[in-house]
């Protein structure tokens, strides 16, 4: 897995954390220094929970399993969206619905809603044969739903991870997650609370370069875990023919040796036929002899 050095994380401004008066002490363990009012987060500290973070996520991905990317601040929407685009992993990145997690049978629901709605769009026919003041509430009503679940559209079951930037921003998503023993890895600041979520990262959570260098680092575990997923499936695969192919041999030898059997007890009764010919001609010879 390719490792971040210090100084990306310097040059990302990953070690700038809040104002000392605005900090959590339960993130002390995870601080370095103050220095001009402003605390700075121990990157050696962000390296080893990062390290392990990847970790989780790629065996997670690896077993076939969704993590889901959750940031709904603007400045980490954009990279956010697209990582995740890019691994077809769901995200959510407009606004966190109340019950998307612990009431995903109705989410389903409003899901089914809009593929029908894109499905009848789609529709030259239909949309021909609609009034166009209904067509453009069909429409509006597609944009609305596609603007919050266009990034979960694909998911047919509860995620098993979700990467979050903020911790209490999204403290609804975190506490639904919570709630089903769904494992939360986040980025944590300094005035956020590692204690809500399972795998923290000390990590600045508002320039757009952090946010970035940490959701890429993420997004490469997601990676890693797709193909090694991939090659566990082909190596499956080639034990399975590799297993059908021996089968098969030692059918076919199995069968030629019964066939060899059979072969052999066909000779033996034939040379038994000859000698009760020849037997049955010497008696003949000499009944003829004897005359």
């Amino acid at each position: 897995m390719a490792q971040l050095e210090y100084k990306q994380l310097l040059d990302a401004g990953v070690h700038f954390g809040h104002l000392t008066r605005k900090w959590d002490p339960r993130m002390a363990p995870y601080i370095f220094m103050e220095k001009n009012g402003i605390h700075i987060i121990d990157l050696n500290k962000t390296l080893a929970c990062l390290d392990q973070a990847q970790e989780v996520v790629k065996s997670i991905v690896r077993s076939g399993r969704k993590i889901m990317f959750v940031a709904t601040k603007k400045q980490a929407q954009e990279i956010v969206a697209e990582e995740a685009r890019r691994l077809k992993m769901p995200y959510v990145t407009e606004r966190w619905l109340g019950g998307m997690l612990t009431n995903f049978t109705t989410m389903r629901k409003s899901l089914k809603k809009l593929q029908y709605l894109e499905k009848t769009l789609k529709d030259e026919t239909t949309v021909k044969n609609i009034a166009k003041r209904e067509r453009l509430t069909i429409s509006r009503e597609k944009d609305k739903l596609e603007k919050v679940l266009g990034g979960v559209v694909e998911l047919t079951r509860l995620p098993a991870a979700l990467f979050v930037v903020d911790v209490k921003r999204e403290h609804i998503a975190i506490a639904e997650a919570k709630r089903l023993g769904i494992p939360v890895i986040a980025i944590c600041d300094t005035n956020s609370n590692p204690d809500q979520v399972d795998y923290a990262i000390p990590s600045n959570d508002d320039a757009f370069k952090s946010i970035s260098l940490i959701t890429l680092a993420i997004g490469k575990a997601v990676e890693e875990g797709l193909l090694e997923r991939k090659q566990d499936k082909e190596d499956q695969r080639l034990a399975e023919e590799e297993e059908a192919k021996r089968a098969v041999d030692a059918e076919d030898a199995s069968g030629k040796a019964a066939a060899g059997e059979g072969e052999d007890d066909e000779a033996e009764k034939g040379r038994q036929e000859k000698r009760k010919r020849l037997n049955v001609k010497a008696e003949a010879d000499e009944a003829a002899s004897e005359e």
